[in-house]
């Protein structure tokens, strides 16, 4: 008789595309979550927490990565036969909730939301299929005002959280420009929308691919280092200058890059359109002191994303880090959104403008991690030792003191008996201070503080005269010790 196969144990490892967060991950993501929220807030927005969970038909079509038609999100079919999916950003569910919810909001309606989203795309190094967005949105008004104030309140939360002024740039367009363009080059109308596609997408990829690979995009194609080849939009010489002219619009000023649209889309009504808009806007914030040191016209943005309609804008940080293979480059976009006054209407039939923008929680943080700005500083618990497992009250008591007064502290739950592995913990937990008290200081009602911090930086320059008579494990009274600890923490 055969014998039984065993069942194979699962691997212990992370999904392709995904990842796991611990300890200081989390908690400098939800500070910087904090700090978002509070700029938001001050600016009038309100709160929004919808489901992670769409119908597909609500999500629509309008995913980046349409070279994988409907596998775009992760997605299942209910015994009803409805398609249901992981929403993949938090835009497409913000015009559910307002179509659904329109006679109860405000008009206009201003909200943020802060959560994850999901993907189903190709995982690559730094491409996740699931990652954290930061979201603000004004639905209901047409004003240019909206969009300025989008801006403002986008330069207002980089520096929020730690960018400083003259390490970032916002960059504006407007999809009425390049529509306006397109219009001129000849691929204007229902059956370019392809060529139009792939041209959005070639332009929105300037960055990484230059001009060169742009050109060669809005031309037959190009392949990449892989060797994969992509399609191009198929334009002729002619209709391929009129769109690489738009991206070199850029000029020293504003002034001089609107003028410059303005011939580019001379005789298109949508292309002049979107030009008057850009002035606005530029106005707008020029009035509230946002200047060109924060906030810039830019042809050369576009943003992947079929459904904006007008605005769009861009956050780029300017500073250089180094890549992989130690080369310098600039960090790049953190942040992008645009106007999208069609998205409600596929719900309501009736347009209702929106704008809004959403921050890459996970890009910024890289950023602020790169520069040095979070992460240098994070400590973990006190950790108080045991040393007498009869006086765990004890040790009870010190912890609820130490937490009473907002001080992060744990008692050593595991094997007390070797308390070297007690240090090691608290090592491993990178733990300001070890609470230490036996047999002995109970009888004398006195504590051991281990000062780690200072322990570690005699370990380290043990030779230096500094250090001498400096110890970093000391007696005090018990009941002081609160206020010793207080003072480590504060030194």
């Amino acid at each position: 008789m055969a014998k039984p196969k065993k069942t194979p144990r699962p691997k212990a490892q992370t999904p392709k595309g995904f990842a796991d967060y611990f300890g200081s991950d989390v908690t400098e993501r939800n500070a910087m979550l904090r700090a978002i929220g509070e700029v938001y807030h001050r600016y009038g927005f309100d709160a929004l927490e919808s489901s992670a969970v769409e119908t597909v038909e609500a999500l629509g079509k309008f995913l980046p990565d349409v070279d994988r038609p409907n596998e775009g999100v992760f997605a299942w079919q209910e015994e009803d036969g409805d398609w249901l999916a992981l929403r993949y950003d938090m835009t497409a569910p913000l015009a559910r909730v307002y179509a659904q919810h329109r006679n109860d909001l405000p008009n206009p309606y201003r909200r943020y939301t802060m959560g994850p989203v999901w993907r189903n795309e190709k995982p690559g190094p730094g491409r996740f299929r699931q990652f954290y967005q930061c979201d603000a949105d004004t639905v209901g008004s047409a004003s240019m005002g909206a969009d300025a104030e989008i801006c403002a309140m986008l330069s207002d939360t980089l520096e929020a959280v730690g960018i400083n002024r003259g390490d970032y740039v916002i960059r504006i367009n407007n999809r009425k420009v390049l529509n306006g363009v397109m219009e001129v080059a000849g691929i204007a109308g229902d059956d370019k929308e392809a060529e139009r596609g792939i041209v959005l997408r070639a332009i929105d990829k300037l960055d990484r691919l230059g001009p060169v690979g742009v050109r060669a995009l809005l031309g037959e194609g190009r392949k990449d280092d892989s060797g994969d080849f992509t399609d191009g939009a198929g334009l002729d010489d002619a209709q391929a200058d009129v769109v690489m002219g738009f991206m070199d619009a850029k000029r020293d000023t504003g002034a001089a890059t609107v003028a410059r649209l303005r011939e580019l889309v001379s005789g298109s009504d949508v292309g002049e359109a979107g030009v008057a808009e850009l002035e606005e806007i530029a106005a707008l914030l020029d009035a509230g002191g946002y200047g060109a040191d924060r906030i810039e016209i830019d042809p050369s943005v576009v943003r992947g994303l079929g459904y904006y309609t007008g605005p769009v804008y861009e956050a780029e940080l300017t500073f250089e880090i180094k890549d992989e293979k130690g080369r310098p480059r600039n960090f790049g976009s953190v942040a992008g959104g645009g106007r999208y006054d069609d998205l409600v209407k596929r719900f309501t039939g009736q347009e209702v403008p929106a704008t809004g923008v959403s921050i890459g929680v996970d890009r910024l943080l890289a950023a602020l991690r790169a520069t040095g700005r979070i992460g240098s500083q994070d400590h973990g618990p006190v950790v108080v030792t045991v040393m007498d497992r009869d006086r765990m009250a004890d040790y009870q008591t010190m912890v609820t003191e130490l937490r009473r007064a907002g001080i992060r502290a744990e008692v050593y739950f595991g094997n007390p008996k070797n308390f070297g592995n007690q240090l090691k913990y608290a090592d491993k937990r990178n733990s300001p201070i070890a609470i230490i008290a036996g047999t002995d200081e109970f009888a004398r009602d006195v504590v051991q503080i281990k000062d780690l911090i200072l322990g570690a930086k005699i370990a380290e320059t043990a030779t230096l005269e500094e250090w001498k008579g400096r110890p970093s494990q000391f007696e005090v009274p018990r009941a002081d010790m609160l206020a010793k600890v207080q003072e480590i923490l504060n030194g």
